[in-house]
């Protein structure tokens, strides 16, 4: 099948795509996102080979992506959590804490964001993938050049950066 066949696959089937991601993802942003990257995934597809039954190939993608988003959204937040003890969650302080909490807290974000900012161009871009992004060591590694162990060190090295500054800001118990 050619470009011009997903054209006319993809627009008659625009629509059922999108309502099938959208109970994915349940986001309608997201699925709208979703539903382009299948057209170009698809389109990618067709130029290495040919496929014979196109239409399903298009759902199968697109629900191949959705659950893909839906597991670095899990492996994000998993991920994130797991790196902070539950001493530094609990003095995160809750919406409608008193005005000293929420000042500590400022200041805190303010010292993270400094120290933040005093990594490599390399190690920030690997934090900002990881955490903020929720890519693996592989994808990360394959988008800066280097091996994933060496991002799996970065990142250690960098949480353990951010955990010691947040030990030392903590407010005394």
């Amino acid at each position: 099948m050619s470009i011009s066949n997903l054209d006319s696959v993809f627009i008659s089937q625009r629509t059922p795509l999108l309502r099938t991601l959208v109970k994915i993802v349940k986001n309608a942003s997201i699925a709208e996102e979703l539903v382009q990257e299948t057209y170009l995934r698809v389109a990618r597809s067709l130029r290495d080979k040919p496929v014979d039954h196109l239409e399903p190939f298009l759902f199968q993608t697109g629900r191949n992506l959705a659950f893909d988003h839906l597991r670095r959204e899990r492996m994000q937040s998993r991920t994130m959590l797991d790196d902070v003890p539950d001493a530094i969650m609990q003095a995160v302080p809750a919406p409608g804490s008193s005005s000293e909490d929420s000042l500590h807290a400022e200041r805190l974000l303010q010292r993270l964001g400094n120290a933040l900012e005093q990594l490599s161009e390399r190690q920030q871009r690997i934090f900002i993938l990881s955490r903020l992004h929720g890519q693996g060591y592989a994808q990360i590694a394959a988008e800066l050049g280097v091996s994933a162990s060496t991002v799996q060190k970065e990142l250690k090295l960098i949480m353990t950066l951010c955990m010691t500054l947040l030990e030392r800001l903590a407010p005394p118990t």
